[in-house]
């Protein structure tokens, strides 16, 4: 036998599936789309909370522990006290609980947002991650569909507040209570039929993909693709399936709002919905929000597991190109409706509730797509390079880059192995540092600092043939005393920002020799 230690395996780095790190500039991106977001709701009147990452699993209602473990679309663990918790799929049911639990506390009407991560349990796929990040705005303890009338007018003016122009996107409303009344009216009302009511709301879900002719398909004997695979159908009859593709074919809702409310008279709150349709679409309009900007569509179906009346969507409607090289509409990138029965669950009582969720990575594409994220990048640190390592040497490049820092100059000392000086140029070359401070010796005797122009020295070195002619121009490089480090080195940002402003509109950067500056040493 081999008593001989075994050398431990190494262990593999791997990311788990649908799981992804994010990378600086989309963490920034992120950041510079949730702030506008964040103003435009405070400009409502709407306040922050944050509930946690966890939640029990039966308080999320749409995945209850009916099993030895509750794991269907969600992640989840047993506590010590044998209870179930759950990582939170999206953060309405979540805000529910929260409600409910401090609903002697909080002030209603309760205005409120948050931003964070939701988790689910379901397989990865293109584009499809099991963690991401969603942007919710609610209003609960309000009755009257005014308060979805606003919730849409602030989710046009978040898209605006973007950058997204009118034209480029548009606010769908519909309500599910005309939805019901329409399954009503062509017989499928009661718990008896709601199987083909599923088939026929799913059947409506593809009429931007297959339009009118395959849905009609659908809502009847079945629909066979290109490739031959056979979807079965609702069933329904030839009038059945014409008053549906009636109802989601409206364009002009003003123009069928009467024969809607005929096709609905009978039904348990079909006409109710239509009122609350007639409702928002006459307020957003006085208010100014034209059917350009939000648009009643009764071909919205979403959110069909707890949306009780109004619910609407932010589609945009400019084209992308897919990885396939193909023009594509963007699409949806936000939506919500009312849900009147989600904070009842915990109460016993009518809570009326209505609000919306954006979808940050996905918005956060669209932006990109369009220049609206990123365009003013982020100048890296100006690196104070290490030329001696005792403690005197290093107290002064410290105080030097404290000085940079207190003038609101990102600044870095370089923390690496000090003792070859030409992996500082290199590092600082790497990370795309503007500016390499540089004070060996001499310079300190003198009380000066070299201050070197890592961009222009860049774009320089291209232009000069040969040492001797670098050697001569002593370009990009200067002596100032340390007193008017922080002011020299401003005075270089502020060209390097004009020089990549004239860059972006296509203007030569005109070399001016006079800047180069002129130095006694060549580093």
């Amino acid at each position: 036998m081999n008593d001989k230690q075994k050398k431990p395996q190494k262990l593999k780095a791997r990311l788990p599936r649908g799981f992804v790190d994010r990378s600086a500039d989309d963490i920034r991106a992120v950041n510079e789309m949730t702030a506008k977001i964040r103003e435009v709701y405070e400009h409502y009147g709407f306040d922050p909370v944050e509930t946690p990452l966890f939640e029990y699993t039966d308080a999320l209602g749409k995945f209850l522990p009916d099993s030895d473990r509750p794991n269907e679309g969600v992640f989840s663990l047993q506590d010590d006290d044998e209870q179930w918790m759950s990582l939170r799929y999206d953060l309405t049911a979540p805000l529910a609980r929260h409600v409910a639990e401090n609903f002697n506390e909080i002030q209603l009407p309760y205005r409120t947002y948050r931003a964070g991560y939701v988790f689910r349990n379901e397989k990865p796929g293109p584009g499809r991650f099991r963690q991401f990040m969603q942007f919710d705005a609610d209003t609960v303890g309000a009755p009257g569909v005014q308060a979805d009338a606003e919730m849409c007018m602030m989710m046009a003016d978040t898209l605006e507040a973007l950058g997204i122009k009118r034209g480029d996107y548009v606010i769908r409303v519909n309500n599910r209570k005309v939805l019901d009344g329409v399954l009503e009216a062509i017989g499928l009302g009661g718990d008896d039929k709601a199987g083909q009511r599923l088939a026929v709301l799913r059947a409506i879900d593809k009429l931007d993909k297959f339009g009118p002719e395959g849905v009609a398909l659908l809502l009847g004997p079945g629909r066979k693709d290109e490739s031959g695979d056979f979807t079965k159908g609702a069933g329904l009859n030839q009038e059945q399936i014409d008053k549906v593709l009636f109802f989601v074919g409206i364009k002009d809702y003003t123009e069928s709002a009467g024969r809607l409310a005929e096709l609905v008279a009978g039904t348990s709150k079909g006409g109710e919905g239509v009122e609350e349709l007639n409702f928002i679409g006459a307020l957003v309009s006085s208010d100014g929000y034209g059917a350009d900007r939000i648009k009643i569509d009764p071909s919205v179906v979403r959110g069909l597991e707890y949306y009780t009346g109004p619910v609407y969507e932010a589609e945009l409607l400019f084209d992308v190109t897919n990885e396939k090289g193909e023009k594509v509409v963007f699409g949806s990138v936000a939506g919500g409706g009312r849900y009147d029965g989600l904070v009842s669950r915990f109460m016993g009582q009518p809570v009326p509730a209505t609000g919306f969720s954006i979808g940050v990575s996905r918005l956060m594409t669209a932006l990109k797509n369009l220049g609206k994220l990123g365009a003013s990048a982020v100048i890296e640190p100006v690196l104070v390079t290490v030329m001696d390592g005792d403690v005197e040497a290093m107290g002064r490049y410290q105080k030097m880059t404290q000085q940079l820092r207190a003038a609101g100059i990102r600044a870095e000392m370089f923390q690496g192995n000090w003792k070859k000086f030409g992996n500082q140029l290199k590092y600082a070359d790497r990370r795309g540092c503007p500016i390499a401070i540089i004070q060996g010796g001499d310079e300190r005797a003198d009380g000066v600092v070299q201050i070197k122009d890592l961009i222009e020295g860049k774009r320089l070195s291209g232009e000069i043939e040969d040492n001797a002619s670098w050697r001569e121009a002593r370009v990009a490089q200067e002596t100032v005393p340390e007193a008017d480090l922080v002011a020299k080195v401003r005075e270089i940002l502020a060209a390097q920002a004009e020089d990549r402003k004239r860059a972006a509109l296509g203007l030569e950067i005109p070399y001016d020799p006079t800047q180069a500056g002129d130095t006694d040493d060549d580093i």
